[in-house]
Protein backbone atom coordinates (compact mmCIF):
# COMPACT_ATOMS: atom_id res chain seq x y z
CA UNK A 1 0.00 0.00 0.00
CA UNK A 2 1.74 3.50 -0.74
CA UNK A 3 0.70 6.15 1.65
CA UNK A 4 0.98 9.87 1.39
CA UNK A 5 3.81 11.66 2.59
CA UNK A 6 2.08 13.62 4.48
CA UNK A 7 0.02 10.56 6.83
CA UNK A 8 3.84 9.21 6.75
CA UNK A 9 4.82 12.26 8.31
CA UNK A 10 2.97 11.44 11.26
CA UNK A 11 2.78 9.05 13.96
CA UNK A 12 -0.09 7.79 15.89
CA UNK A 13 -0.43 9.84 19.09
CA UNK A 14 1.69 8.09 21.86
CA UNK A 15 -0.88 8.91 24.74
CA UNK A 16 -3.82 7.31 22.84
CA UNK A 17 -1.02 4.59 22.21
CA UNK A 18 -0.51 3.97 26.64
CA UNK A 19 -4.17 4.10 26.72
CA UNK A 20 -4.76 1.14 24.27
CA UNK A 21 -2.49 -0.69 25.76
CA UNK A 22 -3.61 0.03 29.29
CA UNK A 23 -7.22 -0.78 28.08
CA UNK A 24 -6.14 -3.95 26.54
CA UNK A 25 -5.10 -5.36 30.51
CA UNK A 26 -7.77 -3.82 31.90
CA UNK A 27 -10.09 -5.86 29.97
CA UNK A 28 -8.48 -9.44 30.89
CA UNK A 29 -9.15 -8.54 34.34
CA UNK A 30 -5.31 -6.92 35.43
CA UNK A 31 -5.87 -3.96 37.91
CA UNK A 32 -3.61 -1.26 36.53
CA UNK A 33 -3.17 2.09 38.22
CA UNK A 34 -3.75 4.41 35.39
CA UNK A 35 -2.11 7.70 35.11
CA UNK A 36 -1.97 8.39 31.43
CA UNK A 37 -5.42 9.40 30.08
CA UNK A 38 -5.30 13.31 30.36
CA UNK A 39 -9.03 13.76 30.89
CA UNK A 40 -11.45 14.53 33.76
CA UNK A 41 -12.75 11.75 35.97
CA UNK A 42 -15.62 13.83 36.81
CA UNK A 43 -18.98 13.07 34.96
CA UNK A 44 -20.49 15.59 33.22
CA UNK A 45 -22.75 18.22 35.05
CA UNK A 46 -26.35 17.07 35.35
CA UNK A 47 -27.78 20.34 33.76
CA UNK A 48 -25.17 19.82 30.44
CA UNK A 49 -26.74 16.23 30.61
CA UNK A 50 -30.14 17.63 30.68
CA UNK A 51 -29.81 20.14 27.86
CA UNK A 52 -28.92 17.60 25.38
CA UNK A 53 -31.31 15.39 26.79
CA UNK A 54 -33.96 18.17 26.33
CA UNK A 55 -32.12 18.96 22.52
CA UNK A 56 -32.56 15.37 21.48
CA UNK A 57 -36.46 15.15 22.87
CA UNK A 58 -37.03 18.42 20.70
CA UNK A 59 -35.69 16.60 17.55
CA UNK A 60 -32.57 19.07 16.97
CA UNK A 61 -30.34 16.62 15.35
CA UNK A 62 -30.17 18.32 11.78
CA UNK A 63 -27.65 20.04 10.44
CA UNK A 64 -26.76 23.23 11.66
CA UNK A 65 -24.78 26.32 9.94
CA UNK A 66 -21.04 25.00 9.73
CA UNK A 67 -19.48 27.32 12.05
CA UNK A 68 -21.85 26.36 15.09
CA UNK A 69 -25.51 27.20 15.87
CA UNK A 70 -25.38 31.32 16.41
CA UNK A 71 -26.55 31.24 19.78
CA UNK A 72 -23.83 28.84 20.93
CA UNK A 73 -20.99 31.51 19.15
CA UNK A 74 -22.58 34.22 21.32
CA UNK A 75 -22.36 32.37 24.30
CA UNK A 76 -19.01 31.52 23.73
CA UNK A 77 -17.59 34.86 23.35
CA UNK A 78 -20.05 36.52 25.91
CA UNK A 79 -18.04 33.60 28.65
CA UNK A 80 -14.61 34.03 27.44
CA UNK A 81 -15.89 37.92 27.60
CA UNK A 82 -16.96 37.59 31.10
CA UNK A 83 -14.36 35.16 32.30
CA UNK A 84 -11.29 36.03 30.74
CA UNK A 85 -11.54 39.12 29.51
CA UNK A 86 -11.51 39.56 25.70
CA UNK A 87 -13.66 41.19 23.07
CA UNK A 88 -14.91 39.01 20.60
CA UNK A 89 -17.97 38.50 18.17
CA UNK A 90 -19.61 35.66 17.05
CA UNK A 91 -18.59 36.59 13.65
CA UNK A 92 -15.33 36.02 15.34
CA UNK A 93 -16.02 32.16 16.76
CA UNK A 94 -16.73 28.88 15.33
CA UNK A 95 -16.95 25.76 16.55
CA UNK A 96 -15.28 22.71 15.67
CA UNK A 97 -14.94 18.97 16.76
CA UNK A 98 -12.76 19.46 20.04
CA UNK A 99 -9.89 21.79 20.61
CA UNK A 100 -7.59 19.47 18.81
CA UNK A 101 -9.76 19.74 15.55
CA UNK A 102 -9.95 23.16 16.35
CA UNK A 103 -6.03 23.25 16.34
CA UNK A 104 -5.86 20.96 13.05
CA UNK A 105 -8.05 23.86 11.28
CA UNK A 106 -6.31 26.69 12.06
CA UNK A 107 -2.75 25.25 11.16
CA UNK A 108 -4.32 23.78 7.59
CA UNK A 109 -5.10 27.75 6.43
CA UNK A 110 -2.01 29.27 7.65
CA UNK A 111 1.34 27.02 7.36
CA UNK A 112 2.58 25.97 4.12
CA UNK A 113 5.43 24.40 3.11
CA UNK A 114 8.83 26.54 4.43
CA UNK A 115 6.76 27.91 7.43
CA UNK A 116 8.25 27.69 10.56
CA UNK A 117 5.95 27.71 13.76
CA UNK A 118 7.57 27.76 17.63
CA UNK A 119 6.51 25.37 19.81
CA UNK A 120 7.90 25.27 23.50
CA UNK A 121 9.00 22.29 25.04
CA UNK A 122 8.25 20.14 26.74
CA UNK A 123 5.22 19.93 24.19
CA UNK A 124 1.76 18.70 24.19
CA UNK A 125 1.89 15.81 21.80
CA UNK A 126 0.20 16.48 18.67
CA UNK A 127 1.46 20.06 18.07
CA UNK A 128 4.44 18.99 16.15
CA UNK A 129 2.56 16.32 14.00
CA UNK A 130 -0.31 18.45 13.07
CA UNK A 131 2.61 21.50 11.75
CA UNK A 132 4.17 18.82 9.97
CA UNK A 133 0.98 17.42 8.41
CA UNK A 134 0.35 20.96 7.22
CA UNK A 135 4.09 21.35 5.57
CA UNK A 136 5.24 23.58 8.31
CA UNK A 137 8.73 22.82 10.49
CA UNK A 138 8.46 22.65 14.36
CA UNK A 139 11.32 24.87 16.06
CA UNK A 140 11.46 23.66 19.53
CA UNK A 141 12.22 26.80 22.14
CA UNK A 142 13.27 24.81 25.71
CA UNK A 143 11.63 25.30 28.87
CA UNK A 144 13.51 25.33 31.98
CA UNK A 145 12.03 23.32 35.11
CA UNK A 146 13.52 25.60 37.71
CA UNK A 147 11.32 28.39 35.61
CA UNK A 148 8.10 26.08 36.16
CA UNK A 149 8.59 25.25 32.12
CA UNK A 150 7.30 28.44 31.73
CA UNK A 151 8.85 29.89 28.31
CA UNK A 152 10.39 33.44 28.13
CA UNK A 153 9.92 36.06 25.45
CA UNK A 154 13.33 36.59 25.18
CA UNK A 155 13.86 32.84 23.94
CA UNK A 156 11.10 33.29 21.82
CA UNK A 157 12.65 36.06 19.75
CA UNK A 158 15.73 34.36 19.37
CA UNK A 159 13.71 31.61 17.67
CA UNK A 160 12.03 33.77 15.60
CA UNK A 161 13.51 34.11 11.80
CA UNK A 162 11.82 34.87 8.58
CA UNK A 163 9.55 32.07 7.69
CA UNK A 164 8.36 31.86 11.39
CA UNK A 165 4.70 31.95 10.65
CA UNK A 166 3.37 31.08 14.09
CA UNK A 167 4.46 30.68 18.19
CA UNK A 168 2.20 27.84 19.56
CA UNK A 169 1.50 28.72 23.84
CA UNK A 170 -0.36 26.22 26.11
CA UNK A 171 -0.46 27.45 28.91
CA UNK A 172 -1.42 26.02 31.54
CA UNK A 173 0.25 23.68 29.90
CA UNK A 174 0.04 19.46 29.17
CA UNK A 175 2.58 17.93 30.04
CA UNK A 176 4.03 20.15 32.54
CA UNK A 177 1.35 22.32 33.93
CA UNK A 178 3.40 25.45 33.47
CA UNK A 179 1.82 28.71 33.54
CA UNK A 180 3.18 32.16 31.57
CA UNK A 181 2.69 34.79 34.03
CA UNK A 182 0.67 37.29 32.48
CA UNK A 183 3.31 39.85 32.42
CA UNK A 184 5.57 37.71 30.44
CA UNK A 185 2.70 36.57 28.17
CA UNK A 186 2.63 40.56 27.23
CA UNK A 187 6.03 40.52 26.87
CA UNK A 188 5.86 37.29 24.42
CA UNK A 189 2.78 39.07 22.44
CA UNK A 190 4.67 42.51 21.69
CA UNK A 191 7.34 39.88 19.95
CA UNK A 192 5.31 38.29 17.77
CA UNK A 193 3.78 41.87 16.88
CA UNK A 194 7.25 43.38 16.16
CA UNK A 195 8.03 40.42 14.05
CA UNK A 196 4.52 39.74 12.48
CA UNK A 197 4.29 36.31 13.90
CA UNK A 198 0.79 34.77 14.68
CA UNK A 199 0.12 33.81 18.86
CA UNK A 200 -2.08 31.29 19.14
CA UNK A 201 -3.09 30.41 22.82
CA UNK A 202 -4.34 27.06 23.46
CA UNK A 203 -6.37 27.56 26.33
CA UNK A 204 -8.12 24.08 26.92
CA UNK A 205 -6.92 24.22 30.90
CA UNK A 206 -7.60 28.17 31.71
CA UNK A 207 -9.66 27.15 34.79
CA UNK A 208 -7.46 24.97 36.19
CA UNK A 209 -4.87 26.81 37.51
CA UNK A 210 -3.03 26.65 41.58
CA UNK A 211 -2.29 29.72 43.91
CA UNK A 212 -1.14 32.28 42.95
CA UNK A 213 -2.03 31.62 39.17
CA UNK A 214 -5.59 32.85 38.08
CA UNK A 215 -7.20 32.10 34.57
CA UNK A 216 -5.58 34.28 32.09
CA UNK A 217 -5.99 34.68 28.32
CA UNK A 218 -3.72 36.94 26.25
CA UNK A 219 -6.78 37.89 24.21
CA UNK A 220 -7.42 40.03 27.07
CA UNK A 221 -4.24 42.38 26.62
CA UNK A 222 -4.79 45.69 24.58
CA UNK A 223 -4.41 45.59 20.77
CA UNK A 224 -4.05 41.97 20.76
CA UNK A 225 -6.92 40.74 18.01
CA UNK A 226 -4.80 41.10 15.03
CA UNK A 227 -2.25 38.67 16.00
CA UNK A 228 -3.70 36.56 18.33
CA UNK A 229 -5.60 33.16 17.84
CA UNK A 230 -7.54 31.34 21.09
CA UNK A 231 -8.52 27.95 21.06
CA UNK A 232 -10.97 26.98 23.78
CA UNK A 233 -12.79 23.93 24.61
CA UNK A 234 -15.68 22.40 26.78
CA UNK A 235 -13.48 19.36 27.50
CA UNK A 236 -11.41 19.84 30.57
CA UNK A 237 -13.31 22.96 32.55
CA UNK A 238 -17.35 20.82 32.28
CA UNK A 239 -15.78 17.09 32.06
CA UNK A 240 -17.09 16.98 28.53
CA UNK A 241 -13.76 15.41 26.68
CA UNK A 242 -16.31 13.00 24.74
CA UNK A 243 -19.01 15.46 23.56
CA UNK A 244 -15.95 17.24 21.15
CA UNK A 245 -16.31 20.52 21.21
CA UNK A 246 -14.31 23.13 20.63
CA UNK A 247 -13.87 26.73 19.17
CA UNK A 248 -11.19 29.46 17.52
CA UNK A 249 -11.57 33.05 18.57
CA UNK A 250 -9.95 35.14 16.17
CA UNK A 251 -9.95 37.71 12.76
CA UNK A 252 -13.25 37.59 11.17
CA UNK A 253 -11.13 36.72 7.86
CA UNK A 254 -9.70 34.13 9.40
CA UNK A 255 -12.78 32.75 10.93
CA UNK A 256 -14.49 32.61 7.71
CA UNK A 257 -11.46 30.76 6.15
CA UNK A 258 -11.54 28.11 8.91
CA UNK A 259 -15.51 27.59 8.42
CA UNK A 260 -14.65 26.85 4.70
CA UNK A 261 -12.48 24.72 5.46
CA UNK A 262 -14.92 23.06 8.17
CA UNK A 263 -17.83 23.25 5.30
CA UNK A 264 -15.71 20.50 3.26
CA UNK A 265 -14.29 17.93 5.88
CA UNK A 266 -16.18 17.75 9.03
CA UNK A 267 -18.93 20.35 8.49
CA UNK A 268 -21.09 20.98 11.82
CA UNK A 269 -19.75 19.46 15.00
CA UNK A 270 -22.83 17.24 16.40
CA UNK A 271 -25.83 19.11 17.02
CA UNK A 272 -26.43 17.53 20.34
CA UNK A 273 -23.38 18.01 21.77
CA UNK A 274 -23.64 21.81 20.73
CA UNK A 275 -26.78 22.41 22.69
CA UNK A 276 -24.98 20.68 25.46
CA UNK A 277 -21.91 23.20 25.27
CA UNK A 278 -24.55 25.91 25.14
CA UNK A 279 -25.90 24.97 28.64
CA UNK A 280 -22.16 24.57 29.60
CA UNK A 281 -21.82 28.12 28.38
CA UNK A 282 -24.69 30.08 29.74
CA UNK A 283 -25.32 27.91 32.90
CA UNK A 284 -23.49 27.48 36.41
CA UNK A 285 -20.10 26.79 37.02
CA UNK A 286 -20.14 25.26 40.40
CA UNK A 287 -18.76 22.11 39.20
CA UNK A 288 -15.23 24.15 38.76
CA UNK A 289 -13.87 25.03 41.82
CA UNK A 290 -14.97 21.71 42.82
CA UNK A 291 -13.11 19.57 40.52
CA UNK A 292 -9.75 22.50 40.80
CA UNK A 293 -10.55 22.03 44.85
CA UNK A 294 -9.87 17.98 44.43
CA UNK A 295 -7.39 18.51 41.65
CA UNK A 296 -5.41 20.33 44.17
CA UNK A 297 -5.51 17.91 46.85
CA UNK A 298 -4.19 15.29 44.57
CA UNK A 299 -1.46 17.77 43.23
CA UNK A 300 -0.14 17.80 46.58
CA UNK A 301 -0.07 14.05 47.16
CA UNK A 302 1.05 12.53 44.14
CA UNK A 303 3.92 15.68 44.05
CA UNK A 304 5.02 14.44 47.43
CA UNK A 305 4.68 11.12 46.64
CA UNK A 306 7.03 11.30 43.69
CA UNK A 307 9.94 13.26 45.62
CA UNK A 308 9.61 11.31 48.27
CA UNK A 309 10.72 8.21 45.76
CA UNK A 310 15.07 8.10 45.31
CA UNK A 311 16.48 9.78 42.50
CA UNK A 312 12.68 11.20 41.87
CA UNK A 313 12.52 14.84 41.17
CA UNK A 314 9.24 16.42 40.67
CA UNK A 315 8.04 20.31 40.23
CA UNK A 316 4.77 21.87 41.15
CA UNK A 317 2.74 22.25 38.32
CA UNK A 318 1.15 25.56 38.17
CA UNK A 319 -2.31 24.54 36.22
CA UNK A 320 -3.87 21.43 34.81
CA UNK A 321 -3.32 17.92 36.30
CA UNK A 322 -0.04 16.81 35.21
CA UNK A 323 3.02 15.74 37.75
CA UNK A 324 6.05 15.64 35.02
CA UNK A 325 8.83 13.83 37.43
CA UNK A 326 12.58 13.78 36.42
CA UNK A 327 13.57 10.03 36.34
CA UNK A 328 16.60 10.31 34.65
CA UNK A 329 19.05 9.25 37.77
CA UNK A 330 16.79 6.00 36.72
CA UNK A 331 18.19 5.87 33.40
CA UNK A 332 20.91 4.84 31.00
CA UNK A 333 24.00 2.21 31.89
CA UNK A 334 24.75 2.63 35.53
CA UNK A 335 24.06 0.41 38.26
CA UNK A 336 20.82 2.44 39.05
CA UNK A 337 19.46 2.57 35.91
CA UNK A 338 16.62 -0.02 35.16
CA UNK A 339 16.09 1.27 31.45
CA UNK A 340 17.99 2.82 28.88
CA UNK A 341 15.06 5.52 27.48
CA UNK A 342 11.61 6.57 29.14
CA UNK A 343 10.20 5.02 26.74
CA UNK A 344 11.60 1.46 27.46
CA UNK A 345 10.99 2.52 31.32
CA UNK A 346 7.58 3.28 30.71
CA UNK A 347 6.67 0.11 29.07
CA UNK A 348 8.55 -1.83 32.19
CA UNK A 349 6.27 0.05 34.45
CA UNK A 350 3.34 -1.41 33.11
CA UNK A 351 4.54 -5.12 32.46
CA UNK A 352 6.18 -5.10 36.03
CA UNK A 353 4.76 -2.75 38.08
CA UNK A 354 1.17 -2.55 36.21
CA UNK A 355 1.25 1.12 35.92
CA UNK A 356 0.65 3.23 33.04
CA UNK A 357 1.51 6.50 32.07
CA UNK A 358 3.43 8.49 29.19
CA UNK A 359 6.70 8.65 28.10
CA UNK A 360 8.50 12.09 28.58
CA UNK A 361 9.66 11.11 24.99
CA UNK A 362 6.92 11.80 23.66
CA UNK A 363 6.77 15.23 24.53
CA UNK A 364 10.31 16.24 23.92
CA UNK A 365 11.73 15.51 26.62
CA UNK A 366 13.78 12.79 27.56
CA UNK A 367 14.26 11.65 31.46
CA UNK A 368 10.97 13.01 32.48
CA UNK A 369 7.55 10.75 32.81
CA UNK A 370 4.04 12.28 32.57
CA UNK A 371 1.40 11.40 34.94
CA UNK A 372 -2.33 12.34 35.01
CA UNK A 373 -3.62 13.14 38.42
CA UNK A 374 -7.35 13.20 37.02
CA UNK A 375 -8.10 9.58 39.23
CA UNK A 376 -8.63 9.60 42.64
CA UNK A 377 -6.55 9.82 45.63
CA UNK A 378 -6.86 5.76 46.24
CA UNK A 379 -5.42 5.26 43.06
CA UNK A 380 -3.13 7.65 43.51
CA UNK A 381 -1.77 6.08 46.36
CA UNK A 382 -1.36 2.57 44.69
CA UNK A 383 0.24 3.88 42.08
CA UNK A 384 2.74 5.56 44.21
CA UNK A 385 2.95 2.51 45.87
CA UNK A 386 3.75 0.62 43.03
CA UNK A 387 6.34 3.23 41.85
CA UNK A 388 8.32 3.23 45.21
CA UNK A 389 8.21 -0.58 44.90
CA UNK A 390 9.66 -0.35 41.18
CA UNK A 391 12.08 2.37 41.79
CA UNK A 392 13.68 0.43 45.05
CA UNK A 393 14.20 -2.98 42.09
CA UNK A 394 11.98 -4.98 44.46
CA UNK A 395 9.74 -5.57 40.95
CA UNK A 396 12.27 -4.47 38.65
CA UNK A 397 13.52 -6.70 35.95
CA UNK A 398 17.16 -5.90 36.77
Amino acid sequence: MHLTDRINRIQISPTAAVIAAADKLKSSGVDVADFGPGEPDFPTPEHIKKAAIKAIEENKSKYTPTGGIMPLREAICAWHKRELGSGYEAKECVVSVGGKHSIFNVMSVLVQQGDEVIVPAPYWVSFPDIVKYAHGTPVFVETKPEDGFSVKAAAIEKAITPKTKLLILNSPSNPTGGVVPPDEFERILAVCKKHNVWLMGDECYSHFTYEPHKPYSIASAAGSKENVIIIGSVSKTFAMTGWRIGYTLGPEALIQALIKLQSQSTSNATSIAQYAALEAMRGSMDSVPQMLAEYAKRRKRIVEGLRAIPGVTCEWPGGAFYAFPNISAHLGEGKHAHAKTCTDLSKLLLEKARVALVPGEAFGAPGYLRLSYATSIERIDEGLRRLERFFSRAEAAV
